[in-house]
Order: C-alpha cells, then structure tokens, then sequence
C-alpha cells in the first residue's frame, strides 16, 4: 500500500481482450493509489439491470456497442479516473478517438492460449467462442493503435502487472503524488 496519495492528470484505460486483467489491475492499481475506478462492463450491466450476455440476446451487438461509447464517453469527461473498457471497445473507430484524445491508455496483453485458461465460464462471455476466434481476435491492431503502453501480462501476477503501470504512469507525469 502506498502511504502518500496519488492524483491522475488525466483519465487511464485499460484495454485488451477479455480476461486480460482490466477490471483487476484497475482495482488493484486503485487501491495501491488512493485513486477512484470504474468497470465499463460493470457499470452498463448496473445502469440497464441486466447482463451484458442479456443485452445482446435481447436487442443484439448493435445495442451494447451504442451503450458502450455513450459510457465511455461519459467516464472521459468525468475527470481522472482508472476506466477498465470491455474487450470489444476499440472495434469502433469513433471509441478509439474518445479513448486517444481523452486520456492514457494502458494496453494488457494476453496470449489466445492463456485467455482461454483465464475465461472459465464462457456463458457470460457473448464473444468467446473457442481458441482460434481468441487469436483472431487477440491480434486486432486497434488495441495497439489506442495504446500510450502496452504492457504483457502473461506469467505475471496482478500485483506485478500494477507496479509495472504504476511506475509507468509516474514515469510519464501521469500519477503523482496528491497535492494539499
């Protein structure tokens, strides 16, 4: 736990394919900083009262996506936060402009073999097929594109994987100590 209390200059993402470990880095990075975060995901499943697996099964991809930017654009201009992004946010040109002009974004790399490993339950996941559609996916250049840093989180813990971005974001003028 750090003893000071940390401030963001500007908003972080977190982006990558499912099961990267988004949501718990973000968490982790959070508590280890004093810093305020929001699951995209999570929040929308909140917001519409239902599973996200629901909303596609009830009014379809189209749907979701059209929730997802409004929420991303929203949490862009809320102020500096960490923002864990669903897996699919960067499939929409206009998301990957929220997400460049409006913040840091942190990139979390997963193998297809090891998301595959990670994902368990694949019921709750509308876009996990099976391994190949993982390394088809996985390899999508936008995450790249949107990415201030990539980092790899394969063999590495959650503990890990937030000290590595916490000194990156220090590095780069991003976090920094709480003034006052």
């Amino acid at each position: 736990m750090t003893a000071e209390p940390m401030q963001l200059a500007c908003p972080v993402f977190f982006v990558g394919f499912m099961v990267a470990g988004k949501t718990s880095t973000s968490r982790r990075l959070a508590r280890q900083c004093g810093l305020a975060t929001i699951d995209l995901d999570a929040y929308i499943e909140r917001r519409e009262r239902r599973a996200i697996n629901q909303i596609f099964a009830e009014q379809g991809e189209q749907a979701f996506r059209d929730m997802e930017t409004q929420v991303l654009d929203e949490f862009a201009h809320k102020g500096p936060m960490l923002v864990s992004c669903g897996g699919g946010i960067v499939l929409r040109e206009e998301n990957r402009e929220i997400l460049k002009n409006n913040g840091f974004v942190v990139y979390l790399q997963v193998t297809a073999e090891q998301a595959v490993e990670r994902v368990g339950d694949v019921s709750t996941r509308p876009l996990f097929k099976n391994l190949e559609t993982a390394r088809q996916t996985i390899a999508l250049p936008m995450y790249e594109d949107v990415a201030s840093v990539s980092i790899d989180t394969v063999g590495k813990s959650i503990n890990v994987v937030a000290q590595e971005i916490q000194e990156i974001l220090e590095k780069e003028g991003v976090l920094c100590l709480r003034q006052g």
